[in-house]
């Protein structure tokens, strides 16, 4: 039998409309429903900390969901914490990936190395 792709979309509100972040949350998870990923939690959290690091906890540990996927919250304002939060939940970080992420952003936008996203493993989670 197929292993089924499950995924988690979290989208930090600091700063946005959450009318707005609800739409973009539905089109994204769309795009990867389309993909063949099953999209089988959602949320939509402020950048707090202890929120985010909390909800990917949950996230690996009792919902042991395959790939966890965030957006938002990499800018440089100081309210953009997602990558740090992320950083104290892995246990072993997987630099490969945003560097790949860095390196095809930069095919599009010379901006594109002012990425600062992170990836990393917890448990069985990506």
């Amino acid at each position: 039998m197929k292993e089924q792709k499950k995924m988690y979309l979290s989208l930090p509100i600091t700063g946005r409309k959450i009318e707005k972040v609800k739409e973009y949350a539905k089109r994204l998870k769309a795009k990867w429903v389309e993909k063949g990923f099953e999209v089988v939690y959602t949320s939509i959290i402020p950048d707090e900390m202890e929120q985010i690091k909390a909800e990917l906890t949950a996230c690996a540990d009792e919902k042991r969901i395959a790939l966890v996927l965030t957006t938002g919250g990499t800018g440089f304002s100081p309210r953009d914490i997602t990558p740090e939060a992320a950083m104290e939940v892995f246990e072993r970080p997987t630099p490969g990936i945003p560097e790949a992420m860095r390196a095809e952003s930069m095919r599009i936008t010379p901006k594109g190395c002012l990425s600062r996203s992170v990836a990393g493993i917890r448990k069985r989670t990506l």
